[in-house]
């Protein structure tokens, strides 16, 4: 468990270990959060260590300065800045890097994020209040095909298009402006759901994730990890949904290949390219124990893959 509002680290053990961190190493984590993940890294860090930790979330940077550690620097930046946040703060290579991907539950928790339908809020769901569109704004604008696809494609919702048709209807008399207006809607519109589930979840689910652009991210912070991690470094991410584990499994898997060669090409083993990653392990889910006394860990899947010692590494700066 974290320091800060009693928060839960998921797999906090377990992915500490899987960075398998060097006392005089340089770490990165990518998702700050409430620093569960960070202040365990830093317990394993020597005095020549040094942890840089990235979140977008004002709340999360301001539960940043928390941390009187002068091993430890918070960048107010997206982790899909990854390699040029870097450079600017003078770090060309690092030893791991650790990304616990999607929503934490500090921003569920706080009814006025918008995050969820439990709480009647404004419907912003932006991870960085200081910049961006929010929900609602973006609901107000968008056409009934980029509703139904963002809803389908993010939410893996059966009953994207009746949401959407629903949506585009009900703005026309006023603005969808809060949670719980945009979940009334959604319930209007779905006929059946999953036993346990209100109907509302997989299109808030969509809504977070294409506002705050999260599978871009993802997208564009893996293979920047690759190129900034030393020999024998790290990458342990963690996702709590499938969409997520997804782009990551794939990753993992096209980088743990050689490149591909021509058939015919005359080479010996020994002489070809070297995969950029290494699979390390089988993908770990949190015990019993865990999903019993967090039911958010119960979704969540870690998957870890280490740079072998003859892949390129990139030059430190």
């Amino acid at each position: 468990m974290s320091l800060a509002s009693g928060h839960q680290t998921v797999l906090l053990a377990e992915a500490v270990a899987a960075l398998a961190i060097r006392p005089d190493g340089c770490y990165v984590d990518g998702t700050f959060g409430r620093g569960g993940h960070s202040r365990a890294i830093l317990e394993s860090l020597g005095p020549q260590g040094r942890l840089l930790a990235f979140d977008r979330d004002p709340q999360a940077v301001a539960a940043a300065r928390a941390i009187g550690d002068s091993r430890f620097t918070l960048l107010h930046r997206r982790f899909g800045d990854l390699a040029a946040a870097l450079a600017e703060a003078g770090v060309g290579a690092v030893d791991g890097v650790l990304l616990d991907i999607g929503v934490s539950s500090p921003q569920l928790d706080e009814g006025g994020r918008g995050f969820s339908f439990r709480f009647d809020a404004p419907l912003d769901m932006r991870m960085d209040t200081t910049q961006g569109e929010t929900a609602a704004e973006w609901l107000a604008r968008a056409d009934i095909r980029d509703i139904t696809e963002v809803i389908r494609n993010y939410g893996e919702e059966r009953f994207a298009f009746q949401i959407a048709k629903k949506i585009v209807a009900a703005r026309s008399e006023r603005p969808v402006a809060t949670t719980g207006e945009l979940a009334a809607l959604v319930r209007e519109s779905v006929r059946t759901r999953e036993l346990g589930q209100d109907p509302a979840t997989r299109t808030f689910q969509a809504l977070r994730i294409h506002i705050n652009q999260e599978l871009e991210q993802l997208a564009l912070a893996l293979p920047q990890a690759v190129e900034i991690l030393k020999a024998e470094g790290r990458l342990v991410v963690i996702s709590f949904h499938s969409l997520e584990d997804r782009i990551v499994k794939r990753f993992m898997r096209e980088q743990s290949a050689p490149d591909a060669l021509p058939k015919d090409l005359p080479l010996r083993a020994d002489q070809l390219p070297p995969a950029r990653l290494r699979l390390v392990g089988k993908p770990v889910r949190a015990a019993a124990a865990e999903v019993a006394a967090n039911p958010r860990a119960r979704s969540a899947v870690m998957r870890v893959a280490e740079k072998p010692a003859l892949a390129p590494a990139r030059e430190v700066a």
